[in-house]
């Protein structure tokens, strides 16, 4: 310059250095402004291709020669994982023993519509607690439940157009088993939708899901949630006991949306044939995606 001051160069018009936790907070923000735009991706960065190889025992150069790449093997792996992370219902043998306690300890109570309430309620109050416990530790269910929340973020259009329609086929079957085991309950303690809600049971079924999902993905952070209790007599109950929020929501459903069918009649037979037909009752597992689950709890 004509002054003589050296004109400015790079170096010297460099921003000043960051300190750590600017470099830091700058970071988190950028990532999180990406991931706010593109939304969280389907990884399986923990699994090692080489891992799966000794794992399953199998030749290194067959595996090569079927997948030459590893990213091959992940898409195919993906597929599979939305084919087999079909939704099942909690122990089957554990719920019916469940059922047939309940009824067992409380068929006094059968006799009056006061009664009967009383224990579906109290079956609701144990069913819905134990399914909702069995699904909050299953990594099956996790698996599922991922698979809903980020399938869509998936690169490949042609995979995940595969995997939308296979979790959607495997979520109406379990839909269809849960709505159909709503409506044997329901007919077996003699009530029935209220007709001013123009509802199935696939409605009651649906929402059912939603609720017990919900607390599933909530209690991941927040596990108190899994064990939180509130003493109460709600919904009409006749004692007051100990409800798990999976136990409320689902007794809220219910609540909701059945009402006693006045066309029953309750005769002493009828009251008989109930404990006959929890005993005789038989729950089909998820092999049958047109048969009934465990029951109302339906989660």
């Amino acid at each position: 310059m004509r002054d003589g001051t050296p004109a400015p160069t790079g170096l010297g018009r460099r921003s000043r250095r960051l300190s750590e936790e600017e470099t830091e907070r700058r970071m988190l923000d950028a990532a999180q402004a990406m991931v706010n735009r593109t939304g969280l991706t389907v990884s399986l960065d923990h699994l090692s291709f080489e891992d799966v190889i000794r794992e399953a025992g199998v030749a290194r150069s067959a595996v090569y020669r079927r997948w030459p790449y590893k990213d091959l093997f992940f898409t195919d792996l993906v597929a599979e994982l939305a084919r087999a992370a079909i939704p099942s219902p909690a122990d089957n043998a554990a719920i019916l023993a469940l059922i047939r306690k309940v009824v067992a300890e409380h068929t006094d109570r059968l006799a009056t519509g006061e009664g009967r309430h009383s224990v579906v309620l109290e079956l609701f109050r144990q069913a819905a607690l134990y399914d909702f416990q069995t699904l909050y530790g299953s990594p099956q269910w996790r698996t599922y439940l991922a698979l809903h929340a980020t399938f869509d973020s998936l690169a490949d259009g042609q995979l995940r157009d595969q995997i939308q329609r296979t979790l959607a086929e495997s979520e109406q079957g379990f839909i269809t088993r849960v709505a159909a085991a709503w409506q044997k309950v329901a007919e077996l303690f003699g009530y029935r939708l209220r007709p001013e809600l123009a509802a199935g049971y696939d409605t009651i079924a649906t929402l059912a899901s939603a609720t017990a999902r919900g607390l599933i993905l909530m209690a991941l952070s927040t596990p108190e949630l899994a064990t939180h209790q509130t003493t109460a007599k709600p919904f009409g109950a006749t004692e007051t006991r100990d409800w798990s929020l999976p136990a409320l929501g689902l007794a809220s459903i219910a609540s909701a949306f059945l009402e006693p069918d006045p066309t029953v009649s309750w005769t002493d037979d009828r009251i008989g044939a109930i404990r006959h037909s929890i005993d005789d009752l038989q729950l089909p597992g998820p092999a049958d995606p047109t048969a009934p689950t465990a029951g109302p709890p339906g989660s």
